[in-house]
């Protein structure tokens, strides 16, 4: 059974720090890229950051560049989101998503988690 289960979210002032992490388990962690989406409420989901299979490659929204940092454990099956430097516009649901598409067939397999909350607010 797949499963991304997020933790670590929660209340932080302006300027805070939040580090938020995906435990995955139920398929091949190190095949797949990770990423992390928001969503705030009346707004689409974004993206936010993704890191490649190898952890060898990262990219980053504009909006958080400089300020938000990710990083990968294959051993631990785990992705992390170090938010520095938090704003109030930071608040959203986080997901942890993991994405995988078939180098022959191109089939693309796609994960999600249930989200967790970042308030930032005094």
């Amino acid at each position: 059974q797949v499963q991304l289960v997020e933790s670590g979210g929660g209340l932080v002032q302006p300027g805070g720090s939040l580090r938020l992490s995906c435990a995955a388990s139920g398929f091949t962690f190190s095949t797949y890229r990770m990423s992390w989406y928001r969503q705030a409420p009346g707004k689409e989901r974004e993206l936010v950051a993704d890191i490649a299979s190898t952890g060898g490659s990262t990219n980053y929204a504009d909006s958080v560049k400089g300020r938000f940092t990710i990083s990968r454990d294959n051993a631990k099956n785990t992705v992390f989101l170090q938010m520095n430097s938090l704003k109030p516009e930071d608040t959203a649901v986080y997901y942890c998503n993991a994405y995988r598409k078939g180098i022959v067939t191109g089939r693309i397999t796609d994960y999600w988690g249930q989200g967790t909350q970042v308030t930032v607010s005094s």
